[in-house]
């Protein structure tokens, strides 16, 4: 079982790219919590070059609080995560985590139905971009 579900854009602008994955995930009732710009936080932390390469911490505040009311520890795998990332080609891939494969610890039932709807709505995000 893989941990994430992906595609490749059709845009070539990292920052275009960016802007598109959030108002995708917006549609979906998703907000952007944390955006960790990887490739900025490598320079100055260790003065590593590394590809454009941003994880936005995304959340469904509905899903969430379901989540949470059934396994209050489960805040440790939120939120979820969606990389953007600019492959050495030029292309630009999206990748989001499948909370499936995330949640699967926690062993619970509540969790496993919320998590389904969650995987929906990320692939249902992930398929509209491509």
């Amino acid at each position: 079982m893989s941990y994430y579900f992906n595609t490749i854009l059709k845009e070539k602008n990292f920052d275009k790219a960016i802007e598109k994955v959030t108002a995708a995930l917006k549609e979906e009732g998703f907000g952007v919590l944390t955006e960790i710009d990887v490739k900025e936080t490598l320079k100055k932390k260790i003065d590593v070059d590394f590809k454009k390469y941003k994880i936005l911490g995304a959340c469904n505040p509905e899903f969430a609080h379901k989540a949470l009311k059934s396994e209050d520890k489960i805040g440790v795998l939120l939120p979820c995560n969606v990389i953007v990332e600019e492959n050495d080609n030029g292309s630009i891939e999206v990748s989001a985590v499948d909370p499936i494969a995330s949640m699967q610890a926690a062993k619970s039932e509540d969790l496993e139905g919320i998590a389904r709807e969650v995987q929906q709505k990320l692939k249902k995000i992930i398929a509209s971009l491509s």
